[in-house]
């Protein structure tokens, strides 16, 4: 696959981003900057006109084909109707204390609201339907899916006005929106899925699927936490519990990269069971990588 340039990249770096300070700005030029991205693949692959066309399934009505596209293709897409909603899409964000965490200048959850923001961005401007949702250990907010700019615009606000938790509890919010959820559609959980046992958050998400729901895990995590990198005894501290310990990272390195490694395999492997789309994050990765899972997911639905 061709290779984005440079520039590119450092366009919709996370950090770079940061600077901007209006989501709404992030969200457009993460989006923006992405389709262009697109543009300039040979291998891009994905249509980047969902507000225009769609997939053609048979027995749909040969009439609305259109051969243009064809020609430059050689797939058949329906015309789409201005009105016709392509998508439900569901953002669910995790707001705990852990989420604060970061090594660099930007927290995860300082990534994750970028990233939903710009999902929910280049969804409304798809014109499909987003819903809305951030918990930590409750469930906080909750917004159904619609497809307005003045929708667009609400979220854009709360994801300004997020006030951090402490304690997280992702299994019982996640089952409370699952039951909230009256349209299926896809589910997509922006989480360092630090909580209570992986089985519980499996049993959770995979009570989206047993309603018929695709669901994206991005699984979000600082590069320290996959690295461990520290050189220097320092002092560790819990940030939901305040539970601390003094330790020389050189002796407990290769124990917390074992356990660490071993949680998120937990996670992939409960995932691909489930047939839930599970995907590692480092938050220093630009942030059209998830845009891209997410748009090859949906363009599955589609």
């Amino acid at each position: 696959m061709q290779q984005r340039p440079e520039s590119d990249i450092k366009f919709l770096d996370p950090t770079l981003l940061a600077r901007i300070g209006s989501l709404e700005l992030i969200a457009k030029f993460v989006v923006e900057g992405f389709i262009s991205g697109l543009h300039k693949s040979p291998y891009h692959g994905f249509s980047i006109e969902f507000a225009q066309y769609r997939q053609y399934i048979p027995g749909d009505d040969t009439k609305h084909i259109d051969w243009k596209v064809y020609g430059r293709t050689n797939r058949h897409y329906i015309k789409q109707f201005e009105e016709e909603t392509n998508l439900y899409c569901y953002l669910l964000l995790d707001t705990s204390a852990s989420m604060t965490y970061t090594s660099m200048e930007l927290t995860k959850l300082d990534y994750a609201s970028y990233l939903a923001a710009s999902l929910a961005y280049f969804m409304i401007r798809q014109r499909d339907a987003v819903g809305f949702a951030y918990f930590d250990g409750a469930l906080r907010q909750f917004m159904p899916a619609r497809s307005s700019p003045v929708h667009l615009h609400t979220i854009l606000q709360m994801l300004h006005q997020i006030e951090v938790q402490k304690q997280t509890q992702l299994a019982e919010p996640l089952h409370q929106i699952a039951q909230r959820l009256t349209k299926r559609g896809l589910v997509i959980l922006l989480s360092d899925l630090y909580a209570e046992e992986t089985e519980s958050v499996i049993n959770a998400l995979e009570h989206f699927r047993y309603n018929g729901h695709e669901v994206i895990v991005f699984h979000l995590l600082d590069r320290q936490e996959l690295t461990f990198d520290f050189n220097q005894t320092a002092r560790f501290v819990d940030a939901e519990t305040d539970h601390e310990i003094t330790a020389d990272p050189n002796a407990i390195r290769q124990t917390y990269l074992q356990h660490h490694n071993d949680f998120i395999q937990t996670y992939q492997q409960a995932a691909a069971k489930s047939n839930i789309d599970y995907n590692t994050i480092d938050t220093a990765t630009p942030l059209d990588f998830a845009l891209s899972a997410y748009l090859a997911k949906r363009q599955g639905l589609v």
